[in-house]
């Protein structure tokens, strides 16, 4: 995850900043595991280096969160990391306006690289 990111959805999430990791860690592991699945059937709009991001409907981190045990300002702060993701690397790849349009409709999850 981009650093920038990470602080700009601290400054705009409910959790504390000292909470943000453990809840990034959480969710990464869950993510990996489910690698495969996103991968089949769900648009990818960028990987490298093993990352890989893809837009999923509205409401999959409510329901994530769900399965994890976590609440609803936990939740919206791991969508709130995931989408300011995207918006950076859409900046990067000059491709902001195209991905801020994505996000209107449907969250981004950003799944890190397998572990080797």
């Amino acid at each position: 995850m981009d650093g920038n990111a990470l602080l700009l959805a601290t400054a705009k999430a409910s959790v504390g900043p000292e909470r943000l990791p453990a809840l990034l860690g959480t969710a990464a592991a869950e993510l990996a595991a489910r690698r495969d699945d996103y991968e089949r059937r769900f648009e990818a709009v960028h990987e490298r280096d093993g990352t890989l991001v893809v837009l999923v409907p509205e409401g999959h981190w409510a329901d994530l969160g769900g399965d994890l045990g976590l609440g609803e300002r936990e939740a919206d702060a791991l969508r709130r990391a995931h989408e300011e993701h995207l918006r950076r690397l859409g900046s990067q790849l000059d491709r902001r306006e195209e991905f801020e349009h994505a996000l209107e409709l449907r969250e981004a999850v950003v799944v890190g690289p397998s572990p080797a």
